[in-house]
């Protein structure tokens, strides 16, 4: 896999989607490898009598989706230098969870992405990924 350098990058790039469907196994697995023993990941009765509809993704989980949407495009050499996304609606096991994005900012050699995740019931997470890419 190819890293993109700084000069291959400009303001208004466009990601491509991301589409990722949370099956229950996915959801349940990635709690579990975060260390996310809550019930509401991994018990769906449990998760309903709280008043949930159904198991749904966690908060470690969904940033780390949010990081490798960005280096999934960037490359493996990509730098995250900073995260900051605001969580929305709950992301349920059944669904698809979309992400968009776009690079807004570059300053000091580190690019900013505008980054957005969506499912049906809107946006579950929406923020930004400011990232330093190698000198070739």
């Amino acid at each position: 896999m190819r890293t993109l350098t700084g000069d291959q990058v400009e303001i208004g790039s466009v990601l491509p989607d991301l589409v990722i469907e949370l099956t229950p196994t996915a959801i349940v697995s990635t709690a579990l490898a975060t260390m996310d023993f809550t019930p509401v990941h991994h018990d769906v009765g449990r998760a309903r009598a709280q008043g949930s509809k159904d198991i749904f993704l966690n908060i470690l989980t969904t940033m780390g989706l949010v990081e490798r949407y960005v280096t999934d495009w960037a490359g493996p050499e990509a730098l995250i230098r900073g995260i900051n996304v605001k969580l929305g609606v709950p992301a349920y096991a059944g669904d698809t969870l979309t992400f968009t994005g776009t690079v807004v900012a570059c300053e000091n050699g580190e690019f900013t992405a505008e980054v957005r995740g969506k499912v049906s019931l809107g946006d579950h997470a929406s923020g930004t990924v400011r990232f330093a890419l190698p000198d070739r």
